[in-house]
């Protein structure tokens, strides 16, 4: 089985968010699916934190080590298929993309983003729910 992750997902767990242990339980055992705009997405993310005063630049580079050891495999998605979700739902490119490929690949998605877990049962996409 495999399972479409987000950024959102990525980050929590390399900076030891509180959902970390949750996520590490469901995806054990699984393959992990991602756009290739998550990988950008990550570089953004940790390019922020720095600049906003939330971490240091060395503690970045870990986190990329980490990251880099991550098994993602990094799938295509078709650009007509995200831009059609992208207008018909209103959100973000990057949004389309992980439910292009949630839809491409047949697997459920993975986030904390509650408004893209939304989007997502609009277009038959199975959201995981993360209980803590």
């Amino acid at each position: 089985m495999d399972v479409v992750i987000d950024t959102s997902v990525i980050i929590a767990v390399i900076a030891g968010e509180p959902e970390r242990d949750r996520f590490i339980g469901l995806t054990q055992g699984v393959g992990l699916l991602a756009p290739p705009s998550v990988h950008w997405e990550i570089g953004n993310a940790f390019s922020a934190m720095p600049r906003r005063g939330r971490t240091t630049y060395e503690a970045v580079m870990r986190g990329l080590e980490l990251y880099r050891g991550a098994p993602i495999r990094f799938v295509q998605v078709e650009l007509e298929e995200s831009m059609a979700l992208a207008s018909a739902l209103g959100i973000s490119a990057y949004d389309a993309y992980l439910l292009a490929c949630a839809r491409r690949y047949r697997a459920p998605l993975l986030t904390l983003d509650g408004a893209l877990r939304a989007q997502a049962t609009r277009v038959d996409v199975s959201a995981w729910e993360v209980g803590l």
